[in-house]
């Protein structure tokens, strides 16, 4: 099999606010996997928080390209010859495969893999900021069935915020504090954001905080993690400090990876939700495969792009569904050079 690369640059519709950084773009790869005339694609949106870039993820396809082999039906054998880290770049890998593997064979990935098509409904993201622009921003996504808010501005005004917003919509809502907040704050806002209907709380301490399961035996709403859980071997350990996990594919280092996880997180009875960065359709398409698999799941990232280079996953319903086409089921669509 022939591997190639190459670095990409996503607009952003609007600029995109969390508790750590602001961003009016996102870097990503685009990786091709070539097998005789076919070929497969993924995308790789690594993230600066666990030290990866584009420059990484780009340089570990190219580096590592050749230990692919020949059958791109050897999974098992390819996943154990890489090694191990540049989990975006993996994903991207891992994303390409099965992409090929379901052009070879004439079927969607979400039938290689013997799961259902439809997943639930994601929810779109209202960015962090002043609690009236927040609450003017959720009036807007009627197209919606559930709302994922950033908090974490570390001001006082998180409760705020959720309170202007549920005065504006009936919608379900979740959070997202991207680890802002210190036990006592989280201890502070936690019962208020249950009289609030917010149905869970994700990350509201820093990963690894040691106040982890004090926060969740406390807790009135249930609690998920996302950067405490990376990979297989985190899922137990969050256990005992969530009742949910975050899974995304740029994380866990690709589908395969983020299947074994979804299994493990319902055997000990946590919640697992889908998540993605922001990427295009090519990203999201791969992650829309297993939303079956998953009770909650928060794949806007390519809804939030100015324009997707990437068509083909279907926004319907409040439902991002995989395509019925062969693969991811995603198609570049090259920009007009007039």
């Amino acid at each position: 099999m022939e591997v190639s690369a190459r670095t990409a640059t996503l607009e952003l519709a609007e600029t995109f606010v969390i508790s750590r950084e602001s961003s009016d773009t996102a870097e990503v790869v685009f990786v091709e996997v070539r097998h005789g005339k076919v070929s497969g694609f993924g995308e790789a949106a690594p993230i600066d928080r666990y030290g990866e870039n584009t420059e990484s993820a780009l340089a570990y396809v190219e580096e590592n390209g050749d230990l692919l082999g020949d059958d791109p039906f050897a999974l098992e054998a390819i996943e154990q010859r890489l090694p191990p880290g540049e989990w975006a770049a993996r994903a991207a890998i891992d994303a390409a495969l099965h992409d090929l593997q379901g052009k070879l064979v004439d079927l969607p990935v979400w039938r290689l893999l013997g799961l259902e098509r439809e997943g639930p409904p994601t929810s779109w993201t209202i960015w962090l900021g002043e609690p009236d622009d927040m609450a003017r921003r959720a009036t807007r996504a009627v197209d919606f069935a559930r709302l994922k808010l950033k908090l974490g501005a570390r001001d006082g005004r998180d409760v705020e915020r959720v309170r202007a917003v549920r005065e504006v919509t009936r919608a379900p809502l979740q959070v997202d504090v991207n680890e802002a907040w210190t036990f006592d704050e989280a201890g502070d806002a936690l019962p208020q954001l249950a009289e609030l209907g917010v149905a869970y709380c994700e990350q509201p301490l820093p990963a690894g905080d040691p106040d982890g399961a004090r926060l969740k035996a406390a807790s009135p709403i249930p609690i998920y993690v996302d950067e405490d859980c990376h990979r297989l071997s985190d899922v137990a350990t969050c256990a005992e400090r969530a009742h949910g996990i975050n899974i995304k594919l740029a994380k866990s280092g690709g589908i395969r990876e983020a299947v074994r996880m979804a299994h493990a997180a319902r055997a000990l009875d946590l919640g697992v939700m889908l998540g993605c960065m922001v990427e295009s359709g090519l990203g999201i398409a791969a992650a829309t495969q297993i939303a079956s698999l998953c009770h909650h799941v928060d794949l806007d990232g390519n809804l939030l792009l100015a324009e997707d280079p990437w068509p083909g996953v279907e926004f319907n319903d409040g439902i991002q569904w995989p395509s019925d086409q062969p693969g991811l089921g995603v198609r570049e669509e090259v920009p007009d050079p007039r």
